[in-house]
């Protein structure tokens, strides 16, 4: 198994980790795993194609949806409000 999929496999124990925690402690943990989750992902594709990286981007969205939805609707208050 190479390294990038160990790397992977323990993001997702941490993920898994952080989840279980009160809702007040998620938020540091948190941010780190929604920053290092892109770039584990193109890792991952580098070693072994864009297959894993479609798969990888799906699961990440499906994880982080609620984030992701989060962040891209301060993006568009501050473009309206920035017109």
């Amino acid at each position: 198994m190479s390294f990038s999929l160990i790397a992977g496999a323990v993001w997702v124990i941490l993920a898994s980790v952080v989840a279980a925690l009160p809702m007040r402690r998620q938020f540091p943990p948190g941010i780190l795993l929604l920053i290092a989750a892109p770039v584990l992902i193109g890792w991952i594709g580098v070693e072994h194609g864009w297959i894993w990286v479609a798969l990888g981007t799906f699961a990440f969205v499906s994880m982080f949806r609620r984030p992701l939805w989060h962040i891209l609707n301060k993006l568009r208050t501050r473009q309206e409000v920035a017109q």
